[in-house]
């Protein structure tokens, strides 16, 4: 049973997604350093290389300030060497002034031909502590002049952060009507009205399903007072096998060098350390089993040496399989999946589940509209 209504009830699809490690998160062992995994540009565009040919249909390219590379310049190098599979790009709202980033995005989405998808990100820069109410604000106002940079030929805008009277928007269009697909993923009462009226799909962290429901409910409602409905989705760890006891198995392997001192200090490094969603994840793992899942197929251990995401499935792939599908049936349709090394285990997503999941292209196969362009009764996979 669907728990919200989502964008496109009669698409029995689903994107599914990978993740390349340009943050440094990719190891042997969670939380030891490997000098062949380390964030470059030959292991990162590898990631994407194999995520395309195993046929995952978009790939979330990560922002950090302390490790890795450049987003967006990454996301630009990956456009002549792939050519089907999406390019899901963090974008951290107020690092680049937003006329700026509107027509960089707009660059980037036409060297794509249009396989650009954006990550809203609201976070702390460094040396900077802001409060969260003014990081989702400078956001807010960030996405809303990159609306009006994407739809007019002059911008407006007074807020609180951005002030700009008649600036002329051309030719910073991009190459998809409106612009690309916004996923966006927050906890707070700010971050939920920032996304229910302004992007395209929810991004959630691992949780029980319970947990999962809640939030989504919780979003929903916040989208319904500005009219619109969302898409949802879940970014999540993966380790399948032929058999559970061999993913098992392999869970127990990836942390079995793990010292937990060191796991601390790479969570803490994160800019978003302290944020409530981080939170969340931390309670989680508190909550776990001896084992360290805190419901079936689900593995807190991951959390023990990141930030964010902190939990993996962990299973057969039928158990996977019925995971995605119960995920499916309370209105989750994106997926963005990992896992360590990322390579080899896109390998393994790859021959064991992927052939057996019908999957799409959110911002392709079902159109979008200019974001001025009156609300109408959604169908037919169409977003306002």
């Amino acid at each position: 049973m669907s728990v919200v209504p989502i964008t496109s009830p009669d698409l029995d699809a689903s994107e599914v997604s990978w993740f390349s490690a340009l943050c440094s998160d990719d190891y042997r062992f969670l939380g030891v350093p490997d000098g062949d995994l380390r964030s470059s540009w030959e292991h990162c565009s590898a990631i994407v290389q194999e995520a395309e040919a195993q046929g995952f249909r978009n790939i979330l390219c990560p922002s950090s300030y302390q490790v890795g590379q450049d987003t967006l310049s990454f996301v630009a190098g990956c456009a002549p060497i792939t050519s089907k599979i999406n390019l899901l790009a963090a974008v951290r709202c107020g690092e680049m002034q937003p006329i700026m980033l509107a027509r960089t995005i707009a660059t980037l989405d036409h060297m794509l031909k249009g396989r650009l998808t954006v990550n809203i990100i609201s976070s702390d820069f460094p040396g900077e502590k802001a409060d969260s109410a003014y990081r989702y604000q400078r956001s807010r106002e960030v996405v809303e002049i990159l609306k009006q940079a994407w739809t007019q030929d002059e911008i407006t805008y007074k807020g609180e952060v951005y002030d700009f009277e008649g600036l002329t928007a051309d030719p910073a269009k991009p190459y998809q009507t409106g612009g690309p697909l916004l996923y966006f993923g927050g906890y707070s009462p700010a971050a939920l009205d920032l996304c229910g009226q302004h992007c395209d799909v929810y991004l959630m962290w691992p949780e029980t399903q319970d947990q999962l429901a809640g939030r989504m409910k919780a979003v929903h409602a916040v989208a319904e007072r500005y009219g619109r409905t969302l898409d949802y989705g879940l970014r999540v760890h993966m380790i399948v096998r032929d058999t559970e006891a061999e993913a098992r198995e392999y869970a127990d392997y990836i942390a079995s060098k793990l010292d937990d001192e060191l796991g601390r200090l790479i969570r803490e490094r994160a800019l978003d350390s302290t944020s409530l969603g981080v939170s969340h994840q931390a309670r989680a793992r508190e909550l776990a089993d001896q084992f360290g899942y805190t419901e079936p197929n689900l593995w807190t251990g991951v959390g023990r040496a990141r930030s964010g995401c902190g939990a993996a499935l962990v299973g057969s792939t039928d158990q996977v399989l019925s995971k995605i599908e119960d995920y499916r049936k309370m209105g989750i349709r994106a997926f963005i999946f990992s896992g360590y090394p990322h390579i080899d285990e896109a390998r393994h997503f790859g021959s064991r589940v992927l052939p057996q999941l019908k999957t799409c292209s959110l911002p392709h196969e079902y159109g979008r509209i200019p974001a001025e362009t009156p609300a109408t009764p959604l169908g037919n996979g169409v977003r306002r």
